[in-house]
């Protein structure tokens, strides 16, 4: 995903985390950031996305595709404006837990699917049941691995190397239990201080009885339980048009609908924003960040965002399996110097693994690794056995060219390294040949890859980017000791314990560094003179039922 903010969230013991009708009205500022009340606006608004890499809560792991699925779905859990706090959606009744392993879930009723179908208590249990079992193959699938019986969907690969899923010995999980029509319960197999907090991500959303039956069919026409509704078909690399859903139960829109349009181009859709056919920009071109302030004036805004961008290396990659390698390209490559001339100073240089408004977060956890040194970056290639050339691979569709030719200049300059920079496409082009590189473990090089928070927590940039089963874990890197002191930090009854356990795993990826952090930002945006009310929360989603249409 691209990236975000975060702050740690305990979850009381002994307390009823969420109590009946604390989803209902969220005017107040520290109430649910979806949703602003008031009358309508009327009329429909544009923003701009990539392509959706896919359109199935399990399976969608980007920011683009979980854009969409934001309008489509409502799960159980939102987070607050200010806070980030963690807080029961509009469709939750209460989710009480005493010791954060074993929970109740209750959810409200009268809440339907777009196609007419209940949302209940079994719809969010099917759908976990599907995207944890193995042979259904979902990116997801990791988010599930803390609710019992996990290990009998996914038992242990004795191949790695082949294409075979191992036969499960379950279909189910046989931690969730359903209840009633409106409640279930929930039991993991250690206590875990994220859960309540990740209740918030796609891959928890839940699913009808026909999306599950055929997920193909369904990518082509998403039917949710949010706010909006599909109309017509997905139109790959065109657009996706959404329209209000009438018998939404929570907070309506504002607008009648919105069209998620797909460019190849930030440059290009920034034109279109500035001559009115676009309404809405999460993310400027490089080229525009200079102007942009004074051209749009109160239409460009910045907003706080949990963003960090990294450079990934295929630890599987014979040429950078030494950790010499990667840490020279990491110190031939001046960030402050890119942040300043390409990003605007939007931009500033990372030094750790997580971004800083997570608690948690050290200065300069990367140590010197981060740090320009062009000299001790050619002491430390030497020593890791030379590399005559390399390239970076970006996708063309997220306004990355700039910093990643500026990169590769950089490296070939420090370094006497040939390096070019190698665009794809489309950002699910790129995930797509990620995904087949690591399966069958062909060098890549080196490629440019972000993050944003999924739920406000020190854990969420760590697990599923270098856990060894990690759902965003495209470079093959696994640490049986990383592995485990996440998983005690989950565990932790405190907070000040978990983040020592989350800070010990971070000082293994500084020594072992199988990708390169580069920045951390904000979230550059821009609106058209036809939309107001434009909100971008640290999940870097636009808060779509608030934006108005602006009448003329």
């Amino acid at each position: 995903m691209r990236m975000r903010r975060a702050v740690w969230i305990s979850i009381p013991m002994s307390v009823a985390l969420l109590v009946a009708g604390c989803g209902g009205d969220n005017s107040d500022d520290e109430g649910s950031n979806a949703k602003s009340s008031g009358g309508d606006s009327g009329g429909t608004y544009s923003i701009e996305i990539s392509n959706p890499q896919f359109l199935v809560p399990t399976n969608t792991n980007e920011t683009s595709g979980s854009e969409v699925l934001d309008a489509l779905f409502t799960g159980l859990v939102t987070y607050a404006p200010k806070t980030n706090e963690p807080q029961p959606s509009e469709l939750a009744e209460s989710i009480e837990t005493t010791d954060q392993q074993n929970y109740t879930i209750k959810i409200k009723e009268g809440w339907k699917f777009h196609n007419g179908e209940p949302v209940t208590a079994q719809s969010f249990v099917d759908s976990w049941n599907y995207g944890a079992l193995n042979k259904n193959g979902q990116n997801n699938n990791y988010f599930f691995g803390g609710i019992e019986g996990y290990a009998d969907l996914n038992p242990e690969d004795p191949d790695t190397e082949d294409d075979v899923v191992p036969p499960a010995t379950a279909e189910t999980l046989s931690g969730l239990k359903v209840v009633s029509d409106t409640e279930f319960t929930v039991t993991l197999t250690a206590p875990d201080n994220t859960f309540y907090a990740a209740l918030g991500y796609t891959a928890f959303y839940p699913m009808t009885k026909d999306a599950l039956a055929d997920t193909a069919a369904f990518e082509k026409a998403p039917v949710g339980n949010g706010p909006f509704q599909m109309v017509g078909n997905v139109e790959p690399n065109k657009q996706i048009v959404v329209k209000k859903f009438a018998d939404y139960k929570g907070t309506k829109p504002k607008a009648d609908g919105v069209t998620f349009k797909i460019y190849q181009s930030l440059d290009t859709a920034y034109n279109d924003l500035r001559a009115g056919n676009l309404d809405i920009m999460d993310a400027l071109p490089p080229s525009a960040l200079a102007n942009a302030p004074t051209e749009l004036g109160d239409r460009y805004k910045e907003f706080p965002s949990s963003y960090y961008q990294f450079l990934g290396f295929p630890t599987f990659d014979p040429r950078f399996e030494k950790v010499e390698v990667r840490k020279a390209v990491s110190m031939a490559i001046d960030r402050a110097a890119i942040a300043k001339t390409v990003f605007q100073n939007t931009r500033v240089p990372a030094d750790g693994f997580v971004n800083p408004v997570v608690a948690g977060y050290r200065e300069g956890t990367c140590g010197e690794a981060c740090t320009y040194d062009p000299a001790k970056a050619k002491e430390m290639l030497a020593a890791g056995g030379g590399l005559d050339s390399m390239s970076i691979t970006y996708n063309a569709d997220g306004g990355h060219k700039e910093w990643t030719e500026a990169a590769c200049n950089q490296i070939n300059q420090n370094l006497g390294v040939k390096c070019k920079a190698i665009p794809k496409s489309a950002f699910d082009v790129l995930l797509d040949d990620l995904d087949k590189a690591k399966k069958k473990k062909q060098g890549f090089g080196p490629f440019r890859l972000g993050w944003i928070m999924d739920y406000p927590s020190m854990q969420n940039y760590l697990g599923p980017l270098y856990g060894s089963t990690g759902s965003s874990n495209y470079y093959g890197y696994a640490n049986k000791s990383f592995d485990a002191l996440v998983a005690e930090g989950q565990a932790a009854a405190t907070p000040e314990e978990a983040i020592q356990k989350w800070q010990q795993a971070e000082d293994i990826l500084a020594e072992e560094f199988p990708v390169a952090p580069l920045w951390f930002g904000v979230t550059n945006s821009a609106r058209s003179e036809n939309v107001d009310n434009l909100t971008i929360d640290p999940f870097d989603r636009i808060d779509k039922v608030a934006v108005t249409v602006v009448k003329k």
